[in-house]
């Protein structure tokens, strides 16, 4: 049933039914929706089927059907109580790396509900309350201006439609287009990242929308996996990109980030021991090492990969590399600036391409 029409199609749908008076026939439902009359009859078909309020209205006397959505009678109450509408007024500030999504756009119409139903006073309370509280958005997407995209790639998603996107690679001089198999999306640290099949590459890939210029739907369709699940296909990595091995990752952290380490859940299969001299030993179950050797380095001296040994090679090939940027060239000329944004300069710090790579497309 869900696989059939889009959720988000759906949404709209029920907005316009829900907000008009007149009610719309299923003509204006299909234009509206830009969907033939058919799965308009399908969508209503489901409404029914769910128990929402579907009003039928017969408006003249050739029998012309209107449609809308009327009171909910056996709903629950939905009443909040002070600290209730408190607290969604506050998470609202959570909500702004969506800016431009259309579930930022109905969280923006229910916080205005709920703040109609508060005093000036009390809304001047809860402002005061709010600047005592700061929610840090470094770095986030900023979706504002992608809302159509991303509505396009929410109905490949929800119908299974071969897309065609045109991505900018992050390494690539060019964007690029080419088919794709969109899966679903994951919200990561501020950004919106799509998880789908690349035919050409015979491989399951990840993309940060940011770099997603554009995206057109064609008419294929495509199968997608029965046994796919997006968070199940996650738990192994330390963030968005999936690997295809499986590491066993030692880290021994120093006493004086021990405690930092032990506040925080960092990976569903890390194993976190405390050592007699104040250090912590954590032990991690990944997929892929990329992100967190970004999460590593982030520690400085204060974190040692004692295991996998390749991975130990690897960090020290790094280190290395680093040491080398610095020590070579003159800052005041500029000389090292320049190698570090050089892609091509073969000494420069693996280290800065995996911080700086750590969003783009895994490959």
């Amino acid at each position: 049933m869900a696989n059939s029409v889009p959720l988000l199609r759906q949404w709209r749908l029920i907005n316009a039914l829900s907000t008009t008076r007149m009610g719309l026939t299923v003509r204006d439902m299909a234009d509206l929706s830009e969907v033939s009359p058919k799965t308009i009859r399908r969508d209503l078909d489901l409404f029914r089927s769910l128990g929402l309020p579907l009003e039928e209205i017969v408006t003249d006397h050739r029998g012309t059907k209107r449609w809308r959505l009327g009171d909910w009678e056996n709903a629950p109450a939905m009443t909040l109580t002070f600290d209730e509408a408190l607290a969604l007024y506050l998470s609202r500030r959570l909500l702004e790396p969506l800016a431009g999504t259309p579930f930022w756009c109905a969280a923006q119409s229910a916080m205005k509900k709920i703040r109609a139903s508060l005093s000036d006073q009390v809304v001047a309370y809860i402002e005061q309350m709010a600047d005592k509280l700061h929610f840090t958005v470094r770095g986030a997407g900023d979706y504002a201006h992608q809302e159509d995209m991303i509505d396009r790639l929410i109905i490949a998603i929800e119908d299974s439609v071969v897309a065609r996107i045109v991505y900018q690679s992050q390494r690539a001089i060019e964007p690029v287009t080419y088919p794709i198999h969109p899966f679903g999306i994951v919200f990561h640290f501020g950004s919106l990242y799509l998880i789908g099949y690349k035919p050409k590459d015979d491989d399951i890939r990840t993309w940060k929308v940011d770099r997603i210029e554009d995206v057109e739907l064609t008419d294929e369709t495509f199968d997608r996996p029965e046994d796919f699940d997006l968070s199940r296909f996650l738990s192994g990595s330390f963030g968005v990109y999936h690997g295809r091995s499986h590491v066993r990752v030692r880290v021994r952290f120093s006493a004086k980030v021990a405690r930092y380490v032990r506040e925080s859940h960092w990976h569903d299969s890390q194993k976190l021991t405390p050592s007699t001299d104040g250090s912590l030993l954590a032990e991690f179950e990944l997929s892929s090492t990329e992100e967190f050797k970004s999460w590593v380095w982030s520690f400085g001296r204060h974190a040692v990969v004692l295991e996998p040994q390749s991975l130990r090679q690897e960090m020290m090939r790094d280190l290395r590399s680093l040491l080398d940027v610095y020590q070579d060239g003159d800052p005041a000329n500029g000389t090292a600036s320049h190698r570090l944004h050089s892609w091509d300069d073969p000494m420069i710090s693996p280290v800065a391409r995996t911080l700086q790579e750590s969003h783009d497309e895994h490959s």
